[in-house]
């Protein structure tokens, strides 16, 4: 057992390398690692276990971010080598060092560390190293990696669930993450969004429950049904291992989502609850929820009624709760209240010209904001960033988001903004210059899509915002694209995982052509009553809870995206609202920073406090520190870091933030947290008593009349978009058709009520499908066989037939494969392949009116009417057809009873009797033994069997079987490379009229 700080447990991987016999002076040390703006390399003559102050002792060599490619071995000589007094050791050790960088470089490292690096006469030996790779760079680098494997850090087993969920997470645009942090504790949890997934952990430690904490995890970005379903039982799966003398809670949690669905992700969990309910009440596990964001009353009303259903202890909250109240509640720290829950089932609080919505006026105000975006300069007179974002503001969207942009109008709306703040959309995917049309209030308006971002920038010129919705691999490329326009000032970049040495080029270049950048990793910014980015403050009921159609008198600064929605709705219900609120992103290295934002805010007037909600990770928040103690920031600042559960874990846990992993102690946020109270800010005791410090604040604010409130104007009223009405169950219509053979809607393809891997599982092969999709129910095996031997027997019958002959033909003129099918098709009728209907309805109306064969065929010759299904041009009674033999013979061998088979049997000796080929044929055969097994298989009603055969589901048959042998033909014809067919003369009889001359 190795012990390492608070961590414990068993070594279990192992390097085995040869031994290097050495001498101790030969032992160096050598480390190179990153920060926001360079590379740093380290290096001392003294290496080994007894090194040391490594910072005390070693020399440093700084390379900027852009001069990587520039290193010499010069300069690391002079930089780093004084140490090393032979020469041509310092030359070895410097080519060592610079080829150790370009790879350090090449593979997207971001720490490496060699002790000791050992320098001999003759060689050099790397005999301890120590790495980190930026693992977003796997999309650039998997060739040069190969396959790396992540393990767990010591004290923390690797669990094949984790494992399971990581593999969910790397197939889909969602984030899925799960830690198991102790497989036996009674606290579990389940939380939306990565930001409120560490704040429910800092909270259940901050209540005493670090012990019991079982699990971090988070689900985000709008994961599936399917995705989150299996989330949910792989948690549940765990909680059911062991059972726990106190029992067990399960907190499914989460902020106020953006743009998630919240009932249509709840749905998986349901699934997955129904799934447990045995278990559930076996290991007695309690189920707190809380959630808010789009649609979610309906889940919360689905939640409750499960709850309801399954009989288990299940209590659910919405917006009105805290967000973390329900940790609390789960642990006992405080009471569970008697939800009364509102009597809107919907996500319905848009306000309709019949509903002008519930107002408060607070006391009228002196003055009105002035939104108009004005220059900035610090305390200390040097020049800050602009306001980004005014009343006038226009944008450029990159993508094809146009859920996004339609928020982005709504809210443009209910601001009453004279114009749409987007401008067009550019997407180099699409084929060329178009629009895409999008609602301005009740009005349809078209906004320009273009396909290089040059046509916009030169036909939109007073655009100078650009939000930024590239994947990953794209987003670097078009970000540094835009600001080479100096009319972009503000760039938003939504991208989640963008590799870190690209992140830090673009904070370099933001900086030299003073572009402001937000993100990456972040959903954005708003500043009511002007603008929004992208999905910034949810949809409409959310924007119009938290009352961002005008200003508030607060701004915010926040890592998290996620949280910047509960920022709001705290901010809203504490003070008179936000002023602006800006996410900046949980990559480790967000362009833009904290400060950079709350000098902009501490700069405009109409802003009264701040907030800022930061996190484990970096130093940015001694920063804001250091700029209360001198001055540069004096209005009231509420603050918190989260994270702190940090410290209470014995091993290293990634959060949800790719930033949020602390690189000693000083990037604790329980020591970001102290820094902040000794600096003046105003630091809760935790995230619960963060909306009570902003009231009081405000409060004060208020009572001293710094902050007058002002009158309350209510919004304009904005219809809803008939989609997500009709998705929220607020409408209905009638459809324009119906469906009851299949559904593609759901996570799996469903046939006639059986989902495709059943079909599969179950070997069902192409008969079994037919029986789905054609007569909606699973028939007996013997009969998808009989609908298979049908398919194979009629597949083809040569290139002489009609329709053979008409593919052919088409082939050969160069048409495609569907034309030449088609052509071919277009020949069956009754005189070709189409005969089957009509013979099973001559004979099943001639069976069914107790008509003797002989009275049958007396009757049709009476009529002058052809029997369909006797005869044939070739076969005879003495040259019988192989496939009327092969059906007949399956038919009497495998059917429960063939009547009618027998009674066409009889008719066929009365016929041949004739002549020899008024035979039954393949047509009349397939049809009897058709209608045979539609009524004797048990599987319908007499009525049913008569309505496939009216429906011409036998010609389907031969339809269907055909098209094989159809396209053998057009394949065959275009494999021989056949030329255009020309119908020989000596084949034509040319009978053309006599003219009288």
């Amino acid at each position: 057992m190795q012990e390492i700080g608070r961590a414990s447990g068993k070594l279990k991987t192992f390097i085995i390398e040869p031994f290097v016999a050495h001498e101790q002076s030969e032992e160096a040390y050598v480390c190179i690692y990153s920060t926001r703006t360079c590379d740093t390399i380290l290096f001392t003559p003294e290496g080994g276990v007894d090194i040391g102050d490594v910072d005390a002792k070693a020399q440093k060599l700084d390379i900027q971010v852009g001069d990587e490619t520039n290193l010499q071995e010069d300069q690391v000589i002079q930089s780093l080598l004084s140490g090393v007094q032979d020469s041509k050791t310092q030359k070895r050790v410097a080519q060592f060092i610079v080829a150790l960088y370009n790879v350090y470089v090449e593979l997207f490292f971001t720490y490496l560390e060699i002790n000791p690096l050992v320098v001999t006469p003759d060689k050099i030996y790397i005999l301890d190293l120590a790495a980190k790779l930026d693992a977003t760079a796997d999309f650039m680098c998997r060739g040069k990696w190969g396959k790396v494997d992540y393990p767990p850090p010591l004290g923390r087993d690797a669990f094949p669930e984790e494992a399971y969920i990581a593999d969910i997470d790397a197939k889909t645009g969602a984030s899925l993450k799960l830690t198991i942090l102790n497989a036996t504790g009674r606290i579990w949890t389940m939380v939306a969004g990565g930001g409120a997934s560490v704040i429910y952990s800092d909270t259940v430690c901050a209540l005493g429950g670090s012990e019991e904490l079982a699990n971090y995890g988070e689900y985000s970005g709008a994961p599936s049904e399917q995705q989150t379903y299996d989330y949910a039982k792989t948690l549940l799966s765990l909680m059911t291992k062991e059972k726990h003398p106190e029992g067990k809670v399960l907190i499914i949690g989460g902020g106020i989502a953006n743009f998630t669905n919240v009932a249509a992700t709840f749905k998986g969990i349901v699934k997955a609850l129904e799934e447990f309910q045995v278990k559930l009440k076996e290991f007695d596990i309690k189920i707190f929820v809380r959630r808010a964001g789009p649609n979610y009353q309906e889940g919360l009303r689905v939640m409750r009624e499960v709850g309801k259903s399954l009989d288990i202890p299940l209590y659910v909250f919405g917006p009105e709760t805290h967000m973390t109240a329900i940790v609390g509640m789960a642990l006992g720290k405080r009471p569970i209240p008697v939800t009364t829950h509102s009597a809107d089932t919907t996500t319905a609080n848009f306000l309709l010209p019949s509903s002008p919505g519930d107002v408060k006026s607070p006391a009228p105000g002196k003055k009105a904001f002035d939104l108009t975006p004005k220059p900035a300069t610090a305390a200390d007179g040097s020049k800050v960033a602009s306001a980004l974002f005014g009343k006038g503001t226009k944008a450029i969207i990159w993508g094809l988001q146009t859920r996004a942009v339609q928020g982005m109008m709504d809210f443009d709306y209910v601001c009453q903004r004279p114009q749409p703040s987007a401008a067009c959309m550019v997407y180099p995917m699409v084929g060329g210059d178009s629009k895409q049309n999008f609602y301005w209030g009740h009005k349809e308006i078209l906004v320009p899509v273009y396909k290089n971002m040059a046509d916009a920038m030169k036909k939109h010129p007073d655009a100078d915002v650009m939000v930024n919705f590239a994947s990953l691999r794209s987003a670097y490329d078009s970000t540094l694209e835009a600001m080479e326009y100096p009319q972009i000032r503000t760039i938003a970049i939504i991208a989640e995982g963008i590799p870190e040495n690209m992140t830090r080029k673009l904070i370099k270049a933001a900086n030299a052509k003073s572009v402001n950048i937000i993100g990456p990793a972040t959903v954005g910014g708003i500043k009511p009553g002007c603008f929004k980015i992208g999905n910034t403050g949810g949809m409409m009921d959310n924007i119009l809870h938290s009352k961002l159609y005008r200003p508030g008198s607060v701004a915010y600064v926040s890592r998290s995206g996620g949280m910047s929605n509960e920022l709001n709705n705290i901010i809203s219900h504490q003070t008179d609202g936000v002023f602006e609120g800006v996410a900046i992103g949980g990559d480790r290295y967000p362009v833009s920073t904290f400060m950079d934002h709350l000098l902009r805010y501490q700069n405009e007037d109409e802003v009264k406090m701040l907030v800022l909600l930061g996190e484990v990770g970096g130093t940015e928040e001694y920063r804001v520190c250091e700029a209360i103690k001198n001055g540069t920031i004096t209005k009231p600042i509420v603050a918190w870091c989260i994270g702190t559960c940090a410290d209470m874990f014995s091993t290293d846990v990634q959060f949800g933030h790719a930033g949020a992993s602390a690189g000693g102690a000083a990037e604790t946020a329980s020591e970001k947290n102290k820094a902040l109270t000794a600096a003046g800010a105003h630091v809760p005791t935790s995230f619960d008593e963060l909306g009570e410090i902003i009231r009081e604040v405000y409060s004060d604010l208020v009572q001293r009349e710094i902050i007058i409130p002002k009158a309350e104007v209510p919004p304009p009223p904005v219809p809803m978009d008939y989609a997500w009405a009709r998705e929220l169950g607020l409408i209905r219509k009638p459809a324009s058709f119906m469906t009851s053979i299949c559904d593609e809607r759901g996570q799996e393809l469903i046939y006639a009520g059986m989902p495709i891997t059943e079909v599969f599982r179950q070997d069902m092969g192409i008969g079994g499908v037919l029986s789905l999709l054609w007569f909606q129910r699973r028939l007996p095996p013997y009969a998808c066989k009989f609908l298979e031997m049908c398919l194979m027997i009629t597949a083809d019958h040569g290139p002489a037939v009609s329709g053979a002959h008409n593919t052919i033909v088409c082939a050969r003129a160069g048409k495609d494969l569907v034309s030449s099918l088609v052509s071919g098709l277009l020949t069956i009728g009754d005189r070709f392949g189409g005969a089957l209907d009509g013979a099973a309805k001559q004979f099943t109306e001639a069976y069914d009116a107790n008509m003797i064969p002989m009275e049958f065929v007396n009757s049709m010759r009476k009529k002058g009417q052809l029997i369909m299904g006797i005869g044939h041009r070739v076969k005879s009674i003495n040259n019988p057809d192989m496939r009327v033999t092969l059906i007949k013979e399956f038919a009497t061998i495998q059917f429960p009873q063939s009547p009618l088979l027998k009674y066409a049997l009889e008719v066929e000796k009365i016929t041949t009797s004739k002549k020899p080929n008024l035979i039954l044929n393949v047509d009349g055969c397939i049809a009897v033994c058709f209608v045979d097994l539609l009524r004797h298989s048990g599987c319908f009603t007499k009525d049913e069997a008569d309505e496939f055969v009216k429906t011409g589901s036998l010609n389907g048959l031969f339809v269907l079987g055909r098209s094989i042998g159809f396209i053998g033909h057009y394949l065959d014809q275009k494999r021989l490379k056949q030329g255009l067919y020309r119908h020989p003369w000596d084949d034509i009889s040319y009978v053309l009229p006599e003219m009288n001359q």
